[in-house]
């Protein structure tokens, strides 16, 4: 078995940024996974991004191929701000990315990572064994689907999650309830009704916050006061986007508390008028109670004055989106996940993204509670990949560089690698 310097796991923005950032390093890695799954797979067709289009990007060395040049390319409409990106444009684009970028990818999955005298064994699907002195997990959300307690003890196929919906046509004509107060959910109640389900939409929540439709060019004053970020308007985004290492010395009670509540649940602006007086919204409601009547589903609701009602389903969908957990990495051994210390679940990281188990690294939003909400959008994998891939240079070992040559006006050329 052949030991390599590095393996990825992992495809989705962050794996692909960060192998695009190592591959002109002349490092030794590989890389696995599915190009951009969790979007091809897990997000419904038709969906469209919140993130403005400028933070919408992958990102190579040079940032040269973003998602604007993708669609000056192909003739697609892009804007910087104030023109959604659809969730096939960016699925295309990052295929692309992947195509041009890290041709080398292995499209197998790890089955199993244990940690041995040189590293970890990765087995992969096929049998094939793998040593790396290092790992990074780039495995976004799709390990990390949340289910409330409420759903999660009644086994049927009737009750299933957002991310298990790439098609919703399959429910025309259905009754459809959406759990939720998100995009996902906020999203999905939208597609279903145009597909011809008769959706209703339950949540907690006793309101629904959209984001407001900020005005482009944004005016001098509103950018002094709310600078714009990948994040969104705001100082306090401000310094979630540009200042992630300071974030990461923030005291532990601090960064739980501003990941738990900073950018929550919040549909876009553009989806108000495809939902609102369309899906009808049973706010301030509490499922205490999921049961099987028939072929239906009766979820019991409890609103804020203590009334109880029932309501019948043919399928319920819980858009309740993802919460880090290791335990839910089926790759990991328990004696690997026992020998990473972790924080709410989610491991804790060092300034350079290395979990308490030397050698193992995670990102994306597995690293959130270290590095604030930027590890939690695809604008993060800049900052990540740039960290790393300079981490990773002066760390571990590289093809041989011989002394470069001089050409005719005696000048080094730094272009000699063997």
């Amino acid at each position: 078995m052949k030991r390599h310097d590095l393996v990825i796991i992992g495809a989705g923005p962050y794996g692909l940024s960060l192998a695009a950032h190592l591959g002109p390093l002349g490092m030794d890695f590989r890389i696995f996974g599915s190009p951009m799954r969790t979007w091809l797979r897990e997000m419904p067709k038709g969906m469209r991004l919140k993130s403005e289009g400028f933070a919408s990007s992958l990102y190579d060395p040079n940032s040269e191929f973003t998602l604007s040049r993708f669609c000056e390319q192909t003739g697609l409409a892009y804007a910087d701000q104030g023109l959604p990106v659809p969730l096939d444009t960016f699925s295309s684009y990052g295929l692309e990315f992947q195509k041009r970028y890290v041709p080398q990818l292995e499209e197998k999955e790890v089955v199993s990572l244990q940690p041995c005298h040189s590293g970890f064994d990765l087995r992969l699907t096929g049998g094939e064994v793998v040593v790396a002195q290092r790992v990074v997990v780039a495995v976004g959300l799709t390990y990390f689907r949340y289910m409330p307690p409420m759903l999660c003890g009644l086994q049927t196929e009737l009750i299933t999650h957002s991310s298990q919906h790439r098609d919703v046509d399959r429910f025309r004509g259905l009754d459809v309830a959406v759990i939720g107060a998100g995009a996902s959910a906020v999203d999905l109640a939208g597609l279903l009704h145009q597909h011809g389900a008769n959706v209703r939409l339950v949540a907690r929540k006793s309101s629904i916050r959209f984001h407001d439709r900020a005005p482009f060019p944004r005016p001098l004053r509103d950018r002094l006061f709310a600078p714009t970020t990948g994040l969104g308007p705001g100082w306090k985004l401000f310094f979630y986007a540009n200042a992630p290492l300071v974030f990461h010395r923030m005291p532990e009670y601090f960064r739980l508390d501003a990941v738990r509540n900073t950018l929550g649940p919040a549909p876009g602006w553009f989806v108000k008028d495809e939902v609102v007086g369309k899906v009808p919204f049973n706010l301030g409601t509490e499922i205490t109670q999921a049961t099987l009547r028939g072929t239906k589903v009766a979820l019991e609701l409890e609103d804020l004055s203590g009334s109880i009602r029932t309501m019948l389903a043919d399928h319920v969908i819980a858009a309740t989106g993802y919460k880090v957990d290791l335990e839910k990495l089926p790759f990991l051994s328990a004696n690997t996940r026992i020998a990473i210390k972790t924080l709410d679940k989610a491991p804790v990281l060092s300034s350079n993204f290395e979990s308490s188990l030397p050698g193992l690294y995670f990102v994306g939003t597995a690293a959130a509670n270290s590095f604030g909400p930027l590890a939690r959008f695809a604008f993060g994998a800049r900052f990540t990949s740039r960290r790393l891939s300079k981490h990773f240079a002066a760390t571990v070992s590289r093809k041989v560089w011989v002394q470069p040559a001089k050409n005719v006006s005696g000048e080094k050329r730094s272009d000699a690698l063997c």
